[in-house]
């Protein structure tokens, strides 16, 4: 039988030494030792999941411990006493004794045999000083504070409370270690909701209705996706809340054509084919073939017929659709710092340089495809991420230098959501201050000349 704490190790080593991302890895790993029982799966996803989730924090704990700085160790070292450091502190189920033998062994076994008095020593002192260590104060040092108690990067901390209060800034940060369910949308032209929850519930699934939308839900206790009935019929697919927005701000016409020129995986526009009825036509654009290829298959499967995916650059002007969209979705690509409750390592992979790169990309995209809107049509301008160097200053960007408007979106958001800024055209919600990933929406309506 393997050993599961050295799977876990190699899961750490690609996403934090490699830059692999986390799902995916994690996701490769679980199906190759999908012979293992149940529990030994669930012990591997959540001494990953919670190593990268706390990660700042256990750096910080090594570090009151270790004379050898965090990022002086080899990274096998690193990753070992990080894994070894989340078991002591989050799980009481697992003895003292049993994570630091383990480790020893493990540094041993993979050639750090004169490391494994250190590995030991800083294991053991902490499993014995853990409920002594001094964390940074909020009153003193609010910043660093943040930064380890909830194990996001220095940068963003300070970037956020440049735009926010710290009360609101530190309700973000602590969404991003709750729990959720997965949201998913009922395709009411398919099915109607009652029968869709009734569905859910027969096969024991937990479900809430979410407060924005009529046709969201909130569903756990699930196992696999693929394999809830409802979802292989087609009456739900998965999308966040704030995702379904788009669309409603959106609006579609009956008949409209529709640009998602940056659509993978498709939620949003599988969400405006929906809208149109089986009019019009949305085009779900990608620059991948492989997602595109995924996107046309899943479009297939749930038989809609107004509705095509297409491998385009979105950066890269089509002359052929200059001012041929009604609607053109430009969910651009961006720092994703909205969705790190659901992807971890997203906020140690980003950087202010790598920030930088995607701002400018993001402007190239803008400046492309405001030109397939035809004269009194719109563009929505979409980010998972929450800050306003992404958001509202590239949409001040794009009025200063494109014939647009912003339009006040009230008519499409329930009254809960409603602000000065919706009536101006544009939201910016938050984790754990809406009920909801942290997106941000703005319409934009090109001038009839």
């Amino acid at each position: 039988m393997p050993n599961l704490r050295e799977i876990i190790l190699e899961i750490l080593m690609q996403i934090t030494e490699e830059e692999a991302y986390s799902h995916i890895v994690l996701r490769a790993v679980l199906e190759q030792y999908q012979y293992l029982d149940k529990r030994d799966r669930a012990f591997i996803t959540r001494v990953a999941e919670g190593t990268l989730e706390h990660m700042l924090q256990l750096d910080y704990i090594i570090e009151c411990f270790s004379k050898v700085p965090i990022y002086n160790m080899k990274p096998l070292i690193r990753n070992l006493l990080r894994m070894s450091v989340y078991q002591l502190k989050y799980m009481d189920s697992v003895p003292d004794s049993a994570v630091c033998n383990e480790a020893v062994r493990i540094a041993q076994k993979r050639g750090f045999y004169n490391l494994k008095g250190f590995v030991n020593g800083v294991l053991r002192s902490t499993a014995r000083g853990l409920g002594s260590v001094v964390y940074p104060s909020a009153e003193q040092d609010p910043e660093l504070y943040l930064s380890v108690i909830y194990s996001i990067p220095l940068w963003i901390v300070r970037k956020w409370l440049l735009q926010y209060d710290f009360a609101i800034v530190e309700q973000v940060c602590r969404s991003t270690h709750m729990q959720k369910g997965t949201a998913v949308r009922c395709r009411l032209e398919k099915a109607s909701k009652e029968e869709i929850i009734a569905d859910l519930q027969a096969q024991g699934i937990t479900v809430t209705e979410h407060p924005y939308l009529d046709y969201a839900l909130v569903i756990s206790g699930y196992n696999y996706m693929q394999a809830v009935s409802a979802f292989k019929k087609g009456w739900i697919t998965v999308q966040d809340v704030s995702s379904m927005l788009v669309a409603e701000a959106a609006a579609p016409n009956w008949g409209d054509y529709c640009l998602d020129v940056c659509a993978a995986p498709g939620g949003k526009s599988i969400h405006l084919s929906d809208k149109l009825q089986g009019s019009g036509f949305v085009e779900a654009r990608d620059i991948s073939e492989k997602k595109v290829a995924l996107m046309q298959e899943r479009f297939e499967e749930l038989g809609s017929i107004n509705l095509r995916a297409a491998v385009k650059d979105a950066s890269a002007f089509d002359i052929e659709s200059e001012g041929k969209a009604d609607i053109v979705l430009a969910d651009v690509p961006c720092s994703g710092l909205g969705v790190i409750g659901k992807k971890q390592d997203i906020k140690y992979k980003m950087t202010e340089q790598r920030q930088a790169e995607i701002i400018r990309l993001q402007k190239k995209i803008l400046h492309v495809v405001q030109s397939y809107v035809k004269p009194g049509g719109v563009l929505i301008y979409s980010t998972c991420t929450i800050g306003a160097d992404e958001n509202q200053m590239n949409v001040k960007w794009f009025l200063d230098n494109f014939p647009f408007r912003l339009e006040s979106i009230d008519a499409y958001l329930c009254e809960a959501l409603h602000s000065r800024t919706t009536a101006g055209g544009f939201i910016q919600l938050l984790p754990g201050i809406h009920e909801t990933d942290g997106f941000f929406i703005a319409r934009l309506r090109r001038i009839e000349s």
